[in-house]
């Protein structure tokens, strides 16, 4: 049976009771870090089919995922000059942007030369990792006093799968403390800058994955759109992928239910090569268990032409509610060209109480699953959490008929998607990140444009939810959104910006990055 009808033949109230299950066993204890077995499970993992993507950059440094890989199989490319220019590129700006807390550059080096001459998969590409992934042998501080001295011994589910496919990782990247919030010192103190406006920190670069958006791509976990959030705000690819469709275990947790890892990167085709090399089940992770197959992500965003024109792989219909409709008339050109590509615009109805049900009184539930993995921590020193002390107090504080209150909610939230709006859509508009990393549902934000805001020219952009493991779809709709416009190809000119133009950087790479987190 092939993805799609392993997908289509499987109930999607089937999820309900997958979340049901999830927050039952978030409850119980089965998903705390403790719990986690370090031995992954054995066999071989499965191969990445990466496309031939021939390059139309005038400059290494604008280079994709997709088309850098196919320059390293060709042989015009090797992985010792790409990561040389990763980090030549990172020395020029680094000290400035602020988006790494760990490198070590002779070990991307090495890694490098090792490389040379492997063919397929992720050989010789360059990732960096967000903080709260666990990386054998290096710094995992979860950019926070309770971890600055953890160094794990194992990795994380998501990092040995694209290690072991033939990744190099350039560093770790800022994050918000404990992925609360923008990438900020432990106590406060902003870091790291939006790469559009390089000497302004106080336009907001995303959420607790901000180091990981100015790193220019990278893979992260959402649970209030810190995939999403630095997607948009610095003109990247974002996927916020199916509650459990990509392992948890080995990242620092936020909350059981909630944490999403996923990729921001260029473009839906690198978004889908790397949710290819993540996806899939877990043993040591319950969470990743019981979900149709991983689908065919790199078919579903490679772009289809019919007579020589772009068109949607199948009719789709991309729903818009109420409180996403002021979109329509700003991204006019956005559903002008869905409709040539092939889909239908439906504005539809949201789901009875969606706003009670989307609200802060039933979203802050999420708190006391914070708390509960530090309760050590909390009776030891609670000046250990720096600035975002006050979340853990909170969810301290909330009561434990609140928080069976909100678990209610939140699947009849989902329940309210599953019967109700995707009855009447495929994908649909979403104005804000936090309905469905509240139900678990899948997320992409793309660019759309620019808007001038104080001054300065920033990047804009949509966001699509779907159904359960409807990863593929919002690839397909972004795949030929990308593919006759270039938003995703535009990049924060940083030596104009700093008033320094140096020649020679012409010729190097934005660091490709992963990353994790939750807000």
């Amino acid at each position: 049976m092939s993805s799609a009808g392993d997908r289509r033949s499987w109930d999607r109230r089937d999820f309900l009771r997958h979340l049901s299950a999830v927050t039952a066993m978030g409850a119980s204890g089965a998903l705390a870090p403790e719990r986690w077995p370090a031995t992954p499970a054995a066999g071989a993992l499965p191969a990445v089919r990466l496309p031939d993507v021939p390059s139309t950059a005038t400059r290494v440094e604008e280079l994709t995922l997709a088309e850098a890989a196919t320059l390293l199989r060709r042989g015009e490319l090797s992985p010792l000059d790409l990561a040389e220019a990763c980090l030549a590129r990172i020395e020029a700006y680094e000290s400035r942007l602020q988006a790494f807390n760990y490198m070590d550059p002779e070990a991307l080096r090495a890694a490098a030369r090792a490389s040379d001459g492997r063919r397929g998969g992720l050989h010789g590409i360059p990732l960096a990792i967000k903080d709260n992934f666990y990386t054998a042998g290096v710094p995992t501080t979860g950019n926070s006093h309770i971890y600055a001295d953890f160094v794990p011994s194992w990795d994380s589910e998501v990092w040995r799968r694209l290690q072991e496919r033939g990744a190099l990782l350039v560093g770790k990247t800022q994050m918000g403390p404990l992925a609360t919030s923008r990438a900020t010192t432990p106590d406060g103190a902003v870091t790291t800058r939006n790469a559009w406006t390089i000497d302004n920190p106080d336009v907001y670069p995303g959420g607790s994955s901000s180091g990981s958006g100015t790193a220019v791509a990278a893979t992260g976990t959402q649970t209030g759109g810190s995939i999403t959030n630095p997607a948009l705000a610095q003109g990247l690819t974002g996927l916020k992928p199916t509650m459990g469709r990509v392992s948890l275990r080995g990242i620092i947790p936020l909350t059981y239910t909630r944490d999403h890892p996923g990729p921001i990167v260029h473009d839906a085709m690198d978004a889908a090569i790397l949710l290819q090399a993540m996806a899939g089940p877990d043993t040591g992770d319950p969470r990743s268990l019981g979900l149709p197959r991983p689908g065919d992500y790199v078919t579903a965003a490679t772009p289809v032409r019919r007579n020589g024109e772009t068109r949607l792989r199948r009719p789709m219909r991309i729903g818009v509610m109420p409180d996403a409709v002021e979109v329509l008339s700003k991204e006019a050109e956005f559903f002008a060209t869905m409709e040539r590509l092939g889909a239908t615009i439906v504005e539809i109805p949201a789901p009875a109480d969606w706003d009670v049900l989307t609200s802060s009184e039933f979203n802050n539930t999420r708190l006391p699953e914070r708390s509960e993995p530090f309760l050590p921590e909390l009776r030891r020193d609670v000046r250990q959490f720096g600035v975002v002390l006050s979340s853990w107090i909170n969810g301290l504080l909330l009561p434990g008929a609140e928080y069976v209150r909100g678990q209610r909610a939140r699947l009849l939230l989902l329940q309210r998607l599953l019967d109700d709006t995707f009855n009447r859509c495929d994908v649909v508009i979403q104005a804000a990140a936090i309905p469905f990393d509240i139900t678990g549902l899948p997320l992409i934000a793309f660019p759309t444009g620019f808007d001038d805001e104080n001054g300065s020219s920033l990047p804009r952009g949509l966001m699509l939810g779907a159904p359960p493991c409807a990863e593929e779809d919002l690839l397909a709709v972004v795949a030929a959104w990308q593919d006759v416009t270039d938003w995703h190809r535009r990049r924060p000119d940083l030596d104009v910006q700093s008033g320094d133009r140096d020649d020679a950087m012409e010729r190097q790479l934005d660091v490709l990055d992963v990353e994790a987190d939750s807000q």
